[in-house]
């Protein structure tokens, strides 16, 4: 099952539900506004990351700059205990299942979610428009 992460005014999060609900993907939200993230899912998400910290934390964000600290002088203990005080700090959506990992909305790249036999006959069907 696929777990999403949210903020409840996330345009990409939106987004990111809507397509899952087109292909009929179940998904459990988890709208980080109201629902705490631990730690345990915290280091779920990291562990799928090409790069760590920097791969799920907005240091960009109006959120990040108001803390006014360089995340990259922090210990990944205090980091963690950063995201789970600033849930906003992160970047969003963030999707998880079992293999793989999508932080943001992209259409091309969440294709990824989908089951290997849907995903062949959409690439087909896209590669004949394309020749038309």
């Amino acid at each position: 099952m696929i777990k999403i992460y949210t903020i409840s005014s996330c345009t990409s999060c939106k987004k990111a539900k809507t397509w899952l609900n087109a292909h009929q993907l179940p998904y459990k939200e988890q709208n980080l506004g109201k629902e705490p993230i631990t730690k345990q899912e915290i280091l779920s998400i990291l562990s799928k990351t090409e790069n760590g910290i920097e791969s799920i934390v907005s240091s960009k964000n109006r959120y990040a700059k108001a803390l006014n600290c360089n995340i990259e002088d922090l210990s990944l203990s205090q980091v963690i205990d950063l995201i789970q005080e600033n849930p906003r700090i992160l970047k969003s959506p963030i999707l998880i299942d079992d293999k793989r990992l999508q932080v943001g909305y992209k259409e091309d790249d969440i294709r990824a979610f989908l089951p290997r036999s849907i995903r062949d006959v959409e690439n087909t069907e896209a590669r004949m428009r394309a020749a038309l």
